[in-house]
């Protein structure tokens, strides 16, 4: 974890550890049972597809983000006040400064992209400038840098790409046991075990990302709280977040969706499965960590 002023969260860094170490190891045994379909001689080919498609969700992370989300990059003297309020938390918080974008849409909705903190950008879409006043919007603005500090945007981009690459490499291993099968009957149990194989990937993939992806939403709700002693502030900023986004279109919300799983709230509610899928946890359950900071932080000391 980065060392900054934000407070360190040794559950996160954990979980973080483990779905690297989890996802990297599904990903080594996916790229084996893939080789073995298809025959050694395809071992360079897998091999370089498999690197290829990790180092292009590290290296396009923020890229990929900001298009899905119809953002830009803005300069200070474009939106000097959003410039003005990352220059102090980053000072106050002591980390770099990451870049600052804008997306032009009607969903109020912010979030951290980038492969390291060199690299980061903190965006906000025209919809939340005008939902929230300079208190919330600051608070939020900390919750985003947290997630740049701790360095879980990037844990999130990277172990994104073993489900990506479970499906490519399914293709390819049906593509591979398919030419096979002209000369041997028995191709057809390969690609059977290749896509059962492919889809326990995705699917493990996905439970711990949306596990990761709760937690890590409650671990900035409270290192933002924590920075800016103002969690009342985050907690109204969610509200009204949550509140102003359930009048916008679902046309909107589809088209915002895309980076919802970066987003500070997810576009669209819901989940299934008692929200087992749910890419954020419950808004009454962050409220509430955020009442129990607030009580905290006005408790007398001495």
């Amino acid at each position: 974890m980065a060392q900054t002023r934000f407070i360190k969260d040794s559950g996160l860094t954990a979980r973080m550890t483990l779905t690297m170490f989890l996802l990297g190891a599904l990903f080594v045994a996916l790229v084996v049972a893939v080789i073995s379909f298809v025959g050694a001689e395809a071992a360079p080919i897998v091999a370089v597809i498999a690197i290829g498609i990790a180092f292009w969700q590290w290296w396009s992370s923020d890229k990929v983000a900001m298009r899905a989300m119809r953002a830009r990059e803005v300069t200070p003297e474009e939106a000097p006040e959003l410039h003005g309020m990352i220059d102090r938390l980053c000072a106050l918080a002591d980390m770099p400064k990451p870049r600052v974008g804008i997306a032009d849409m009607a969903v109020p909705n912010a979030f951290a992209t980038g492969r390291s903190p060199d690299r980061s950008v903190v965006c906000v879409t025209t919809g939340i400038l005008h939902v929230l006043d300079a208190e919330e919007l600051e608070a939020v603005l900390a919750h985003e840098l947290s997630h740049v500090a701790h360095r879980d945007v990037l844990v999130m981009t990277v172990a994104s790409s073993a489900g990506i690459a479970a499906g490519l490499l399914m293709r390819f291993a049906q593509f591979g046991a398919m030419g096979r099968s002209r000369n041997n009957n028995g191709a057809l149990p390969a690609v059977l075990v290749a896509i059962v194989v492919s889809l326990v990937v995705y699917a493990v993939s996905f439970l711990l990302l949306r596990l990761l992806s709760r937690y890590r939403e409650l671990s900035a709700d409270r290192a933002g709280a924590y920075l800016t002693f103002k969690p009342a502030s985050l907690a109204s900023a969610l509200q009204k977040i949550s509140g102003a986004g359930a009048a916008i279109p679902e046309r909107d919300l589809r088209a915002a969706n895309a980076a919802s799983a970066l987003c500070i709230v997810p576009a669209l509610s819901g989940g299934g499965l008692g929200g087992l899928l749910a890419t954020h946890p419950p808004l009454q359950q962050r409220l509430e960590q955020l009442a129990r900071i607030q009580a905290e932080l006005s408790r007398p000391t001495g």
